[in-house]
């Protein structure tokens, strides 16, 4: 029988309780220790330095609490502490910290690519590669298109986000802070038009129709025969989290398929339960050839991996694939009990409940404010755990960032730390732990909602 997350306990009391002064001396003191050594183009959200944290609460230095509803940017999806993580942590670092994968292999890193072949969608034979980070992974997914397909374009979207190295940027789409003087960057990487619901010209097109649109582009621009792959997050991340309309998906999808395009999936943010569902594309029923996976996938130990089709994997020469520390031990032992921890608790439909529970209240405060005469939120969209509030001047569709900004620092003083993203700098994203409690969520978003309404 399935646990429930309500059977969790927590090492910290989860409330929040925050000082009037903080940031407080001993961060401070670390944040004049960090000037002097630390690289300033290397920036943080939040001015208070961490001790301890497990659920839904982060401790700083200060003794200060705070409600996370970031999860270190959805990795923390299973809590900071998860005792199955903790656990399996310890039990491989007592054993050996590193051999190399590709020097003297061992089982957890297999154990980690049955799982992952396990549970992404489709019954297709399938392999999997682990490395380090997400834009590590989407860099060797494109390595492997490439290869397998014999051609070089790769096709990105608007508002997309794939990493910060040299390729990653390329395919991303926002310059700052993420591309700006970087160049320049690898070639072959062609932007296409993205189905973004709210702020589309025309508000009736449909997702297929959309896709067309995207589809004749890459046609005209590029030619079909040319593309080795189209790359897109089912749900995109910095870039919004702008949801599809539905059947855009499944029209990219079905054409790639067509064309002999390799169709990958970046779930590197959307991935393992995040959306209510173990993969984003899962709500369509899409199959990708690859996917791109990292972030939730071992509670905070730095991991990630492309899993997919067999036949494209296998294509590449001995060699051709690997790294250093890629499928490290000790993060592939994280990564078995994260996933376990995912499994007993239903942490998708945990998700689930956080979505049903987050949205009614937003939707609430959606209709205040406008009954009021302050419509500033203009959408409210996104999936499971994995949610967005866009904010845009009263009355219009004109972006908000610096309301944006306000409610930030608004939460923060009180002590809940949320996220911001989008092209326009304008949308509030809510990415709390799946293990948070009832009433710790109610409590942020009350800060929230009150934040919203002094600065509106």
């Amino acid at each position: 029988m399935t646990a429930t997350a309500s059977e969790i306990t927590f090492r910290l009391e989860q409330k929040r309780r925050v000082q009037a002064d903080f940031p407080g001396p001993k961060s401070l003191a670390l944040a004049e220790r960090r000037k002097a050594v630390v690289a300033a183009g290397v920036a943080s959200g939040v001015p208070v330095y961490v001790a301890d944290a497990d659920g839904g609460i982060i401790h700083d230095v200060d003794g200060n609490s705070f409600i996370d509803l970031g999860s270190g940017i959805a990795v923390t999806s299973v809590g900071a502490s998860d005792p199955a993580v903790v656990g399996a942590v310890k039990e491989a670092v007592e054993h050996f910290t590193h051999t190399c994968f590709m020097v003297t292999p061992y089982e957890g890193y297999v154990a980690v690519a049955e799982q992952l072949n396990r549970l992404t969608p489709g019954d297709h034979e399938k392999r999997t590669v682990l490395f380090n980070s997400g834009a590590e992974a989407v860099e060797n997914a494109i390595k492997v298109a490439r290869l397998a397909t014999g051609r070089d374009a790769v096709v990105a979207f608007d508002h997309a986000y794939h990493g910060r190295t040299n390729l990653t940027m390329a395919l991303t789409a926002k310059a700052m802070p993420y591309k700006t003087n970087f160049g320049p960057f690898a070639p072959e990487v062609y932007r296409m038009p993205m189905s973004y619901p709210y702020r589309e010209e025309n508000p009736e097109i449909t997702g297929a129709e959309a896709a067309k649109r995207a589809i004749t582009m890459i046609e005209k621009q590029i030619g079909g025969d040319q593309v080795a792959a189209i790359i897109i997050e089912p749900i995109q991340g910095e870039g919004g989290f702008i949801v599809p309309a539905e059947g855009f998906l499944p029209a990219l999808a079905a054409w790639a398929k067509e064309k002999g395009i390799v169709f990958i999936a970046d779930e590197v943010q959307s991935g393992f339960c995040r959306t209510g569902e173990w993969f984003a594309v899962n709500h369509e029923g899409v199959i990708p050839d690859i996917m791109t996976l990292a972030k939730g996938i071992a509670g905070g130990m730095p991991l990630s991996a492309i899993t997919g089709r067999a036949d494209l994997l296998d294509a590449v020469h001995p060699g051709g694939l690997g790294g250093t520390y890629g499928g490290n031990p000790v993060a592939c032992a994280a990564a078995l009990a994260s996933i376990g921890t995912m499994e007993e608790y239903d942490l998708a439909g945990r998700a689930r409940h956080i979505e049903a529970l987050a949205t009614t209240r937003l939707r609430d405060l959606q209709e205040e404010l406008a009954g009021a005469g302050t419509a500033v939120i203009g959408d409210i969209r996104g999936r499971g755990a994995m949610l967005a509030i866009e904010l845009v001047q009263a009355g219009s569709k004109e972006p908000n960032p610096e309301l944006t900004k306000a409610v930030a620092a608004a939460c923060l003083k009180e002590g809940v730390i949320i996220l911001t993203c989008g092209t326009y700098g304008n949308v509030i994203r809510l990415l709390p732990p799946l293990v948070i409690t009832d009433d710790l969520l109610n409590d942020g978003l009350e800060v929230l909602a009150a934040a919203i309404k002094a600065n509106a």
